[in-house]
């Protein structure tokens, strides 16, 4: 049933750019530091090579700001690479003081393996490995960021992980038959079933989709922040597209608008506990997003 899934899914939901539009090396040989094209050392960006449960390797980028409190991992549309979205990891990191750990699903980019909706849930959970391990970064300083099908694997891991500080939708989808026709039910071979996975989500939902999206009508975003537990202020951006958003100007000042509650919601959070008896305290750029249709 797994494999009749995938199949459906590779069908009509994964358009990796083909050629890949970066590439991974080594600088000064095999044992030097792994680099991807197209960044250059001053951006302050580390390259990971990170193996999933499944033995994929898949490309990820941590880009670190020195005065971040949270990370943003973010996971990217389905017609789009790393190599076509530094410079909108560029311009997030600086205007939101956020780390941002970016990677490409199996078979896109410079990552190993096929598209499948099972191998991004594999590939993310591996990238919050990563995180976890090498930079130490907790639950509670974490955002998951799902851009158009991004938002499948996103809410697979949020829907798991009870402590996340919040959750950003940005042109999500309920699921992917749902983009293709209006069903009511959700069918045992629909692919990235988000309609049933956001009400398992216990953290802050910030929905954020364009009003005239043609591609993922807006419908879909209004019915996730509809069945959100905790809901924040979505951002309905009057005539946006499916693949402009950056564009507009609310789209920045809604985010930092958003990181700034999470963070006040951290110290109101702390300042609770730290009151409480010891012994009861516990632990801008257009970018190809989604294309839709049958090979």
């Amino acid at each position: 049933m797994g494999n009749v899934t995938s199949s459906v899914a590779a069908r009509f939901a994964f358009f990796p750019p083909e050629p890949a539009t970066y590439e991974v090396f080594r600088e000064g040989g095999a044992e030097g530091r792994l680099c991807l094209s197209g960044l250059s050392p001053e951006r302050n960006v580390a390259v990971h090579l990170v193996e999933t449960k499944v033995g994929n390797r898949v490309v990820a980028t941590f880009w670190r700001h020195p005065l971040a409190r949270f990370t943003l991992l973010y996971s990217h549309g389905n017609a789009a690479d790393l190599g076509q979205m530094l410079d909108l990891f560029f311009e997030l990191r600086a205007h939101l003081r956020v780390n941002i750990m970016s990677y490409d699903y199996s078979g896109y980019g410079a990552s190993t393996g096929k598209p499948s909706e099972f191998n991004t849930y594999y590939d993310i959970e591996a990238v919050y490995d990563c995180l976890k391990k090498e930079y130490g970064i907790k639950q509670e300083d974490l955002i998951l960021y799902g851009q158009s099908v991004g938002s499948g694997p996103t809410l697979h891991l949020a829907a798991r992980l009870q402590k996340l500080r919040g959750v950003v939708l940005h042109s999500a989808i309920l699921s992917g038959i749902r983009v293709l026709y209006p069903v009511k039910l959700t069918f045992w071979f629909d692919i990235f079933k988000n309609i049933d996975k956001i009400r398992q989500v216990n953290c802050p939902v910030l929905v954020i989709h364009g009003t005239a999206d043609d591609i993922v009508d807006w419908t879909h975003g209004k019915r996730l922040w509809e069945l959100s537990k905790e809901k924040y202020d979505p951002l309905w951006i009057k005539g946006g597209g499916h693949c402009n958003l950056e564009s507009y100007p609310q789209y920045i000042r809604h985010l930092r608008k958003f990181i700034n509650a999470m963070e006040k919601l951290s110290v109101a959070k702390q300042t609770t506990q730290s009151s409480l008896p010891t012994s009861t305290i516990t632990e801008v750029k257009h970018n190809k997003c989604l294309r839709f249709g049958k090979r």
